[in-house]
């Protein structure tokens, strides 16, 4: 009988899923927080949507401006380590050579075995040093369009989140009711973003919702109470 094919299946979305659960979180968390705060300082959903909105603004895109420049100093990171290494497989490669020999040992290979591997692959310049990138520095060559669609998805994703809790003071005129509707329905996306956060990284579902809940709902009990205590 034909063997059948071995196909495996990985996540292979891991920076954009990360980009997306940066930006919801606090796009969640934050307005949810402000919008809180103020319902216990004024009387005006007029007033709570103006705050809500130039924090989603502002936020979106300190977000977006932070997910950049952390993605454009991991390209200029690897940058910088490639240069060096290139260099030293021309100064030092013997030097090399013993760290790519040391690599093999620490998977078991003997010194013997290990040799004719680190004399073919040092005939071979660009896979050498992508071979030290990898595996002695645990870099991978970032993606040069990374920067600008990091930047683009978390701060999209703030802004998807961050209408979800100012969303009830919109739609409403009374701050008590608005505040009302925007906890039940700030809870819920939090504890479906949770679940779902958590289906991707493989922790419990129900421990992911219920923390995001807990977090998201502390966040905007204190804002409250703080509001309150001041006003």
């Amino acid at each position: 009988m034909p063997a059948t094919p071995h196909i495996e299946k990985h996540f292979t979305a891991g920076e954009f899923v990360r980009d997306v659960v940066i930006g919801m979180s606090d796009g969640l968390t934050v307005p949810f927080a402000l919008a809180a705060g103020l319902s216990g300082a004024v009387s005006s959903t007029k007033l709570i949507v103006v705050g809500g909105l130039a924090e989603i603004a502002a936020g979106s895109i300190a977000m977006g401006l932070g997910g950049y420049l952390a993605a454009r100093g991991d390209a200029e990171h690897y940058d910088q380590e490639k240069i060096r290494e290139e260099r030293e497989i021309v100064e030092i490669p013997e030097a090399e050579k013993a760290e790519v020999r040391e690599l093999f040992e620490q998977y078991g290979l003997t010194r013997e075995e290990a040799k004719p591997v680190v004399d073919a692959l040092s005939q071979r310049p660009k896979e050498w040093v992508d071979f030290m990138m990898r595996f002695e520095l645990g870099l991978e060559q970032p993606d040069p369009k990374r920067a600008v669609t990091s930047a683009a998805t978390i701060a999209l994703s703030y802004v998807a989140g961050g209408f979800i809790p100012l969303s009830p003071y919109i739609l409403l005129s009374n701050v008590h009711r608005g505040l009302i509707w925007s906890a039940i329905v700030t809870l819920a996306a939090l504890g479906i973003f949770g679940f779902m956060k958590a289906r991707f990284t493989g922790t419990p579902p129900i421990r992911g919702a219920s923390q995001t809940m807990v977090i998201g709902g502390l966040a905007a009990g204190a804002a409250f109470l703080i509001a309150k205590l001041i006003a």
